[in-house]
């Protein structure tokens, strides 16, 4: 029952040349052997571009088969919203329209809240782009100099049939100045930390509690997965100073991935148990494999909450 109420929680919250003499023959000879560099040269150089290994230049094609083609245009790390990417679409089908979507993106290993939905035609093409919020990127403690690796996950389906196998389900990396200078993101502990778990492959830690306008009681937390599995974190069995009161909180991680998350407590069910001051919160805290719902990680947890801080 656990498991559903977390999948639940999951869906509520994406050429030859012939010779003309000895020295002709030659000639052609370091000519075809020039001509071979140069193209091998050039395929090494596509190769290293679409697996990453080299500095963004410009493009990059990140998803390219039979059904679709995904190419990355162009990076503006000084786009009007923020950090601007963008895509070129390609529908190679003759009768099948096309979703592009992102499903998440990661800046360093840190998720980020994005978007892009396109429809594409059979037979046809587009140019689209989603943006990566710099203020996202200040709260975390970055600028856009410090954007040295780009996870992208880009999933392609039939519009109309749901059903039907992805056309294209793809987690790609650009590297703006190259693999080598690629940072993994690390967020700094504070005194004011309260680390609920770290068993190595999984940590959470509540940064820090507020009241938000709109949300009510909140506490902020950092979710690290080290694994190579999408994972989902869930929270049941919840108590405030011992009042059964359920949060709004699931959050998914994706491979190799940390992210900021908050949970929620709604302010009529604070002040209908009385609850002026928090000083105890216990959840049940559990970590799921996304796909298989097999249980990674449970136990029960309690903590006391710090001061609040400034919404």
């Amino acid at each position: 029952m656990k498991k559903w109420t977390a999948v639940l929680a999951a869906i509520a919250l994406m050429l030859p040349q012939t010779a003309m003499g000895a020295v002709w023959k030659d000639e052609a000879s370091a000519a075809d052997e020039t001509a071979m560099e140069v193209i091998s040269e050039e395929a090494s150089e596509e190769a290293s571009e679409e697996e990453g290994d080299g500095a963004f230049a410009g493009e990059q094609t990140v998803v390219d088969n039979d059904a679709c083609k995904i190419v990355v245009t162009g990076l503006d790390p000084e786009g009007l919203w923020g950090y601007d990417v963008d895509v070129y679409l390609e529908n190679k089908s003759e009768d099948v329209k096309y979703t592009y979507t992102l499903e998440y993106a990661a800046v360093n290993g840190l998720e980020m809240m994005t978007f892009m939905s396109e429809e594409v035609a059979a037979g046809k093409k587009a140019n689209s782009n989603f943006t990566l919020d710099t203020d996202d990127l200040e709260e975390a403690g970055l600028t856009v100099d410090d954007v040295t690796d780009i996870t992208l996950n880009f999933r392609v389906y039939d519009s109309d049939d749901w059903s039907a196998d992805d056309a294209a389900n793809e987690t790609v990396h650009i590297y703006p100045n190259g693999k080598s200078e690629a940072v993994k993101y690390e967020r700094e502990p504070q005194d004011t930390d309260i680390v609920l778990m770290d068993t190595g492959d999984f940590s959470v830690t509540v940064t820090r509690c507020y009241v938000d306008d709109i949300w009510g009681y909140t506490a902020e937390l950092y979710l690290v997965n080290n694994t190579d599995q999408e994972v989902l974190f869930n929270a049941e069995n919840v108590s405030v100073n011992g009042f059964m009161i359920d949060p709004y909180w699931a959050t998914t991680a994706h491979p190799g991935c940390c992210i900021y998350s908050t949970m929620s407590w709604d302010s009529d069910d604070f002040e209908s148990n009385g609850i002026t001051d928090v000083e105890e919160i216990e959840l049940e805290l559990s970590v799921m494999n996304s796909s298989t719902w097999d249980d990674l990680y449970q136990n029960t947890l309690t903590f006391e909450p710090a001061p609040l801080a400034e919404g």
